[in-house]
């Protein structure tokens, strides 16, 4: 990110969060707030490298205030769960319910509003409106009283884990850049995105192959998707993602929607991944412990998977986000251009790999690059490099891949496994830097 001042980050900071979901930058008038991007005026420090910052004491009580807007805005669609994180209002998944289960469930009022098996046959989670009259929370705990022995819990809403990004201005040469040349490494290459929808029409996106899925087929571009799919795949120089040429299966889990992010959304998008069998699968966002979607992440791991996750921008003391907090997820952190670690990025045993995440740019709907900075945009340049280690999900086979980029990752902090950098920085050759994409900052 370049350096700015106080002012300027205060205004950026005010409005960051007016119309974005998802932490996007340049977002389009459809999309709701955020629940990762810091929406009140923050507190200014510096950064490691001397850069203006936002005050890490701070940051989880700014993205606990993006997620009260957006149930504000949408109090019949969106409720808080008693930890104050958003929900979708009146619906409850369950994991895994005996046929004679889901009957007296039924019978007490409930009704299944849908099923999906996110990894075949052998996981079904059934998504239950509640009985009219009866809050969320304590037609949760009817549940748990009716089947002690199953698994429910809310459905959670997720956010992206974007800091506020620089706005920026695409020059005339950034416009419309002519595809690289063909012939890397990555061709033949598969790797999966969950976020928001991609702008297949950005240039970046000329020579990619990219698979869609979500909306019931409708296209609906995000900025913050679009900026991850360039990371991974965009190749328009002298803007190269981490695996161009790779084949893109993208999940939009949004779709323009309030209650988009959600868990049932996001297990369904990682059981087209698995029915696709993409092996390495990048998932920008950020959210609580979820009981449903834990089982599902842990099943994608067990079956072979790599899943790939920002740790967050809550800051370095702040309590670990998921899903990058789940075990044998590969979390994490971003880095500026003086390979200091961020200031709002999480810290912990969470954290496996570091890459850039400031003081760089990617594509931005619906044309253009922008700016960006946060663990968002560190996580697809990890899965990129990973991606063409594994080219089927094979559980040996992801040991083997993580084991072998971490023998490349330059390590920044204490011998082993850091809380900073985890096992290191990697991927740091594919930052693409601002002045060579000719922003500027407005």
């Amino acid at each position: 990110m370049a350096h700015r001042t106080v002012a300027r980050l205060i205004a950026l900071s005010c409005i960051a969060m007016s119309v974005g979901v998802a932490a996007q930058i340049g977002l389009p008038p459809v999309r709701l707030p955020s629940l990762a991007t810091p929406g009140l005026i923050a507190p200014i420090g510096q950064t490691a490298s001397g850069a203006v910052g936002l005050d890490a004491s701070a940051l989880t009580s700014l993205r606990r205030a993006s997620g009260d807007e957006l149930i504000r805005q949408n109090r019949q669609l969106i409720e808080a769960d008693p930890k104050g994180e958003p929900i979708v209002r009146g619906q409850l998944l369950a994991l895994d319910l005996r046929a004679e289960a889901l009957e007296r469930i039924v019978a007490a009022g409930f009704v299944r509003v849908s099923e999906q098996s996110p990894d075949g046959a052998d996981t079904r989670i059934d998504v239950l409106r509640v009985p009219q009259g009866l809050s969320t929370r304590r037609a949760l705990s009817q549940l748990r009283r009716l089947e002690p022995g199953a698994v429910f819990d809310y459905d959670h809403l997720y956010g992206s884990s974007a800091s506020v990004p620089d706005a920026v201005t695409p020059t005339a040469e950034t416009a419309d850049l002519a595809p690289a040349p063909d012939g890397e490494p990555t061709r033949g290459v598969r790797v999966g995105l969950i976020d928001g929808g991609v702008q297949l029409t950005h240039g970046v996106f000329h020579a990619a192959s990219i698979m869609t899925w979500g909306c019931d087929g409708r296209v609906v571009p995000s900025a913050h998707g679009t900026a991850i799919a360039s990371l991974l795949v965009g190749d328009a120089a002298p803007f190269r993602g981490a695996a161009p040429g790779a084949r893109l299966y993208a999940a939009d889990v949004y779709c323009g929607q309030p209650t988009g992010g959600a868990v049932d959304a996001i297990a369904a998008a990682f059981g087209w991944l698995h029915a696709n069998q993409i092996a390495v699968i990048n998932i920008s966002l950020v959210g609580p412990d979820n009981l449903i979607l834990r089982q599902v992440v842990e099943r994608m791991i067990a079956r072979g998977h790599i899943v790939v996750a920002a740790v967050g921008n809550d800051g370095p003391a702040a309590p670990p986000l998921y899903p990058a907090a789940y075990p044998d997820v590969v979390g994490v952190t971003a880095v500026d251009a003086h390979r200091h670690a961020l200031i709002e990025a999480e810290r912990g045993a969470q954290v496996e790999f570091a890459a850039p995440g400031a003081d760089m740019v990617a594509a931005t709907s619906p044309a253009g690059y922008s700016i960006v900075r946060g663990t968002s945009f560190a996580a697809p340049l990890v899965a990129g490099l990973l991606a063409p280690r594994l080219l089927a999900p094979d559980q040996q086979g992801a040991r083997a891949a993580i084991a072998s980029l971490a023998n490349e990752a330059i390590h920044l902090g204490a011998g082993g496994h850091d809380a900073t950098y985890g096992l290191g920085l990697v991927a740091e050759g594919l930052r693409v830097a601002p002045d060579i994409m000719q922003l500027r900052p407005e």
